[in-house]
């Protein structure tokens, strides 16, 4: 089959090239589509996102990619938001600013009442055990607890097309501090499926933890998988490719990995509408 991939970050944000190298390189791979999708801007100094100031010219650097390479390949124009309560941006204001096709819902860090600093769960792996131990105080329950918690009032607040890496809040524990059979983490897997069917987003496979070697499984892994296979969910398969080189990576063993599950289809953007592709 030929790809799509919609989690694209460029120099725009935490990308290592221009847009356009990305552009050049998809061709190459024969892929259908691309969508990039930049860290929005957050309200706090941070060396991932794009800046407020970038918005625009990120709009304008897109779209005149969309229309340059029309008879090649399909651009899309998409935002990865992050959620944090009472923190950043609403996804509503940055549809306004700048119109994105899709947008994609991430929790990257999460918050605690009565704390200035953050659980950052991606990054340096320092980051995730000293977050865990300096405002969970090393309550893993809890600090999981807290991530779906989060997780879900995003999906219902602010309404993403696609939910991003489902099930990140694992990526550097492998293990350590707790297993996803016990029944505690079973439960909000399953709290936040329901939230999910209702919504009718989209959850992406995302292959990124696999190739950089730092999660042992698909997000999400194959048993959630699984379970959205059953209750009929939509996903579509993506790279949260940051260097051109990226854009496919384990895509076709995520294929097979897929087809083992039951799906048949993915969904990608086509023409601007969310269609079924075959597997």
């Amino acid at each position: 089959m030929n790809f799509s991939n919609f989690h694209t970050h460029s120099l725009f944000c935490d990308g290592v090239a221009l847009p356009e190298i990305y552009v050049e390189e998809a061709i190459k791979k024969g892929m259908d589509s691309l969508g990039f999708s930049s860290h929005a801007p957050v309200p706090f100094k941070n060396g991932w996102s794009m800046k407020y100031d970038k918005l625009m010219e990120y709009q304008k650097t897109i779209r005149t990619l969309q229309e340059k390479y029309n008879n090649i390949i399909k651009i899309y124009l998409g935002l990865e938001i992050d959620y944090i309560p009472g923190i950043t941006t609403s996804f509503e204001e940055f549809r306004k600013k700048i119109n994105p096709d899709y947008t994609i819902g991430a929790i990257h860090l999460i918050k605690k009442e009565g704390f200035d600093e953050f659980w950052f769960i991606d990054g340096p792996e320092e980051n995730y055990h000293k977050g865990l131990k300096n405002i969970f105080n090393d309550n893993i329950r809890e600090a999981v607890k807290a991530y779906y918690a989060q997780l879900n009032e995003m999906i219902i607040t602010q309404k993403p097309d696609i939910i991003a890496h489902f099930d990140k809040v694992k990526m550097y524990n492998r293990n350590r501090y707790f297993t996803e059979d016990e029944s505690w983490y079973k439960k909000l897997v399953v709290e936040t499926i329901d939230i999910i069917e209702k919504s009718g987003a989209i959850v992406e496979v995302n292959t990124r933890g696999i190739y950089k070697k730092k999660s042992d499984s698909l997000y999400p892994c194959v048993e959630i998988l699984q379970q959205l296979f059953q209750r009929k969910i939509s996903i579509t398969i993506s790279a949260d490719a940051h260097d051109p080189s990226e854009l496919t990576n384990y895509f076709e063993e995520t294929v097979e990995i897929l087809k083992n599950v039951g799906f048949k289809n993915i969904l990608a953007l086509e023409n601007g509408k969310w269609k079924e592709k075959k597997l």
